[in-house]
């Protein structure tokens, strides 16, 4: 089956495609001779060749043979479906060379009749690995809520007998073990209504994010007083539709893991960003703009041995630590459409969170 793509007309006679345009992927479509006749920006910037380079030629004359490459498109025109190469070398003269994906679809437009998708391996080998990770996080947070859910009732009972047992001790030293028990049993309550706690979906309203920040930064700060807090906020950002209960809990959660892993360090800091970012996608839809919030901090880096569990529950870096703030963090902004990256090397830790930013979104 053929895509249908709808151009608009450009003033100089070409035609442009504005969904293409914002794709992250790079597009080349071709007319039925095989001459390229559109190029999206990710094209043009991934094989560093401006659009004239392109437009008008043929693939062999932009990138040299190509066996594959070759191979795909003739597949496609014949099956007259589409085919995917899952490995191509492919780069044009004077430059390096791109290990791609390689998907040809033939569509149906105007000016072409061939449409060829290319993606760095490394970009497939990031999504899958997301996706792997997001079912695998789900159904982590699902086998811990279902726990939780089973140790809540006994946790009351066994609190409520602790109390009448030390209603009838005769002896008043005793009482500090039932008081060791109830102060348990009100520990592990509160562990599991943190667990439960993601459940609730965002609700939203207009929010400032800087205003979020500032609060959070002065709540970390009275009980870190030690670490320096530099802010680099872009005030251009406008408000957007968000809960702010919920990104707050987000910041508060990522900031006071960062004040907490500069424990020792000398002239701890922490690092607060914000930036707007263009042409994001995220949760697999395309925004035109998106809030990057960066959190940075000077200390030893996230350990080795739980990089790849770093948002599991229960996963924690630090003695004494519950492994639930990112693990809450992460869900949060997931159910806000966003996502959290992050880098670490020793000296320099870097949580970023990307949001959308709706002017509009319904309630939940």
């Amino acid at each position: 089956m053929k895509l249908r793509l709808f151009p608009l007309s450009a003033p100089a006679g070409a035609h442009v495609y504005p969904g293409l345009e914002l794709l992250a992927a790079a597009v080349l479509m071709l007319r039925s001779d095989e001459r390229v006749s559109y190029v999206n920006p990710a094209a043009e910037n991934l094989f560093e060749l401006s659009r004239p380079k392109f437009l008008g030629h043929t693939p062999r004359e932009i990138f040299g043979e190509c066996a594959a490459l070759e191979g795909a498109i003739a597949k496609a025109v014949t099956s007259g479906a589409s085919y995917t190469e899952q490995e191509i070398e492919l780069g044009v003269a004077g430059k390096g060379r791109l290990h791609l994906t390689c998907t040809v679809s033939p569509i149906e437009t105007p000016d072409a009749a061939l449409l060829i998708e290319f993606r760095h391996i490394d970009q497939q080998l990031k999504v899958a690995r997301e996706e792997r990770l997001q079912q695998q996080q789900q159904a982590n947070r699902d086998l811990i809520r279902s726990l939780a859910h089973e140790i809540k009732n006994p946790l009351g009972g066994i609190r409520g007998a602790a109390q009448l047992l030390e209603g009838e001790l005769d002896r008043p030293h005793l009482s500090e073990y039932t008081q060791v028990i109830i102060g348990e049993a009100d520990r592990l309550q509160s562990l599991v209504n943190r667990l439960l706690a993601p459940n609730r979906l965002p609700t939203y309203r207009r929010t400032n994010i800087h205003e979020i920040l500032v609060r959070v930064r002065s709540v970390v700060q009275a009980e870190f007083s030690a670490i320096r807090f530099v802010s680099d906020f872009d005030i251009s950002i406008p408000e957007f539709e968000a809960d702010p209960e919920q990104l707050t809990q987000v910041a508060l959660n990522i900031v006071r893991n960062a004040a907490q892993a500069l424990a020792g360090v000398p002239d701890p800091q922490i690092r607060l960003e914000t930036r707007v970012a263009r042409g994001v996608t995220l949760a697999k839809k395309r925004h035109r703009l998106a809030l990057a919030l960066s959190v940075e901090d000077n200390g030893p880096g996230v350990p080795e041995a739980i990089r790849e569990r770093i948002f599991y529950p229960l996963v924690s870096g630090r003695d004494g630590g519950s492994g639930l703030g990112l693990t809450i963090a992460q869900t949060f902004v997931a159910q806000h459409g966003g996502t959290i990256e992050w880098t670490s090397v020793p000296g320099r830790t870097v949580f970023t969170i990307l949001l959308p930013l709706e002017m509009t979104r319904g309630s939940a």
